[in-house]
């Protein structure tokens, strides 16, 4: 990726109650391959696409923080405890203390007022993501297994986009033009703009979380729905033709969801 801004979306990482299973699942479906640290970083998943660093993965450790099997997705900051400090004071909570990970860098997780989970990574010696997938002009670049868009899906829209401007300076949003049951800010106002902010009041299920979701880029989002299912997962809506391209919902082996994006059919 290009040098970060502040509150740009730079990493992801899978939460998973087996690890085994969820490399080999990702492994068949984009082609990644995997490489586990020592027990000094917990047996921290690296997942890599032809070599470059695309994703993380970590196995639910008994005392650990409890959930569902997710993905998490990170937010570059320049200071990890002065950004957590800065989501409590504008009604955010924090889930997982700031921490250094070695000369890595340091990382956090937050929960936003929305109730959204979101992640803190203050780059040391490893930024971040190493590959991704661009839109521009309508067209995914580079994109097969790579992270692609990164998106926020909340009830509390305004307070929601506050937030992230005051914590971690999205001071460069795009507000898309309205319509009925449609609003939508997008990170940045030029491309690329990396993800958005998607006003679910309407069609989040009752119950449902508010919730970051990233997209992985597939050459074929049928194949890659397909592919998913054969290897165990499920569809949690499908493939369908938009104007920002094809994408989809699914889970993996173990329920953690994620979307699909490519090309329009």
């Amino acid at each position: 990726m290009t040098q970060p801004k502040a509150g740009d979306p730079v990493w992801v990482d899978l939460y998973t109650a087996d690890p085994d299973r969820s490399i080999a699942f990702y492994g068949e479906l984009f082609g990644w391959t995997a490489e586990r640290a020592s027990e000094e970083f917990g047996g921290y998943i690296t997942f890599r696409k032809d070599g470059k660093a695309v994703a993380g993965g970590m196995g639910k450790m008994e005392g650990g923080v409890e959930g569902p099997d997710q993905w998490t997705v990170y937010l570059s900051a320049a200071d990890a405890r002065a950004t957590a400090e800065a989501a409590t004071a504008h009604g955010g909570t924090v889930v997982v203390p700031p921490m250094d990970v070695g000369d890595l860098g340091a990382m956090a997780v937050l929960g936003d007022p929305g109730g959204a989970g979101v992640g803190i990574w203050q780059a040391g010696s490893f930024g971040g993501i190493e590959t991704a997938a661009i839109v521009n002009d309508g067209k995914w670049r580079d994109h097969d297994g790579a992270p692609s868009w990164f998106e926020l899906r909340t009830r509390d829209y305004e307070t929601s986009l506050d937030f992230y401007r005051d914590v971690f300076g999205w001071n460069d949003t795009f507000a898309m033009p309205e319509a009925p049951g449609f609003r939508y800010t997008t990170i940045h106002s030029t491309s690329p703009m990396l993800g958005g902010v998607m006003d679910a009041s309407g069609f989040l299920p009752e119950g449902a979380p508010a919730g970051w979701t990233v997209y992985f880029g597939a050459d074929d989002v049928d194949k890659a729905v397909a592919k998913v299912v054969e290897l165990g997962g499920t569809i949690l809506s499908p493939a369908e033709d938009t104007p920002y391209g094809r994408v989809a919902a699914v889970a993996d082996i173990t329920g953690a969801g994620f979307h699909l994006g490519g090309d329009v059919a």
